[in-house]
């Protein structure tokens, strides 16, 4: 998840809290309780300041004072009406999800709260200010039908909230595996799919019942474009003939072997590695000003379950340097 997405979500949280803080300070109003409706100015004063701290980029300190003001706030609520109304259930929202402001910071590579501190202070605030309130009178006696009805308004509130972030984690874990798991199966260089992603396709195809053809391509002279052109030149060439490879062989498994060879795994035969040859002899490279024209050549070998596996590769290489020993350029089946 990148910064700009994550700044559009604690943007519309922070308006989403704005705007609750307004209507509890209605209704904070309605019970006549005089210091939480003072106390609720500073308050929205904070999400203001929010706004502030987003567009700059500083998420660090918005958590800081945020989640330190929530607790602040779930404490004197808690203290003034009693637990009856649900304000000590928000710290099982804010322990949760300061763990994944945690893993975020880690995606952003910015600075992170300490959350194991941090969750301490906030099972402190708890016990004590329900604490208060079981041995203590609220200061604030309010009807005990409101009450009710204002502890599920706040329950539901904190398991929004939860529901919402245990998502959004979810989301990121499955993204970043994903990104992961990209990289490990791609090349840097071309981005096709690297030796080790393809044997392990090699192998899931070998054990199908379906007819699977695997072609080992090679680029002709690819030293001697190095030595004349140099090697970033060498490196422009692999990219543009994997982008030919990946246009025309799109149903197609394509992967880097190694240096200037590619092994593609397909249920077609040598008719669609001959197109593909025959589209990287008419593409123009153009590098710095120069024109580098490159061929193929490629062997093409048809699955067959009476040979090992791994002999199955080794007849491809070999109609490979048949190919390449007699005149290059060409497509060996």
């Amino acid at each position: 998840m990148v910064l700009a997405e994550i700044k559009k979500i604690t943007y519309k949280i922070n308006t989403v809290i704005l705007i609750l803080v307004f209507c509890l300070m209605a209704f904070f109003a309605l019970c006549k309780a005089t210091f939480l409706v003072w106390f609720s100015i500073p308050t929205a004063g904070v999400y203001l300041i929010g706004y502030y701290l987003i567009s700059k980029d500083d998420l660090y300190s918005y958590v800081r004072m945020v989640y330190g003001w929530l607790t602040l706030y779930m404490s004197i609520t808690t203290i003034c009406l009693g637990y009856r109304f649900g304000f000590h259930l928000y710290c099982m929202s804010m322990i949760p999800i300061i763990f994944y402001t945690e893993y975020m910071a880690f995606q952003l590579k910015t600075n992170s709260i300490n959350t194991t501190l941090y969750s301490v202070f906030v099972i402190i605030a708890y016990l004590v200010s329900t604490g208060y309130s079981a041995y203590m009178s609220p200061i604030y006696d309010v009807d005990s039908r409101i009450a009710g009805a204002f502890w599920l308004f706040n329950a539901l509130v904190v398991l929004g909230f939860v529901t919402f972030y245990s998502r959004l984690l979810i989301k990121m874990i499955i993204a970043s595996e994903k990104q992961l798991s990209e990289r490990a199966n791609r090349d840097r260089l071309t981005h096709l799919y690297n030796r080790h992603y393809m044997m392990e396709q090699l192998k899931e195809a070998y054990a199908d019942d379906k007819v699977y053809y695997i072609a080992m391509l090679d680029i002709d002279n690819f030293k001697s474009i190095n030595d004349k052109y140099g090697h970033l030149a060498g490196d422009e060439v692999l990219r543009k003939v994997a982008l030919i490879m990946e246009d025309v062989c799109k149903d197609c498994i394509v992967s880097r072997w190694g240096g200037e060879e590619f092994l593609i795994l397909t249920t077609e035969g040598a008719e669609l590695i001959e197109k593909l040859r025959r589209a990287v002899e008419d593409m123009v490279i153009e590098f710095e000003d120069q024109i580098i024209k490159v061929t193929l050549t490629a062997g093409v070998e048809l699955k067959n379950k009476d040979i090992k596996f791994n002999k199955w590769i080794v007849a491809a290489d070999e109609k490979l340097y048949i190919g390449k020993n007699s005149g290059k350029n060409r497509v060996v089946s």
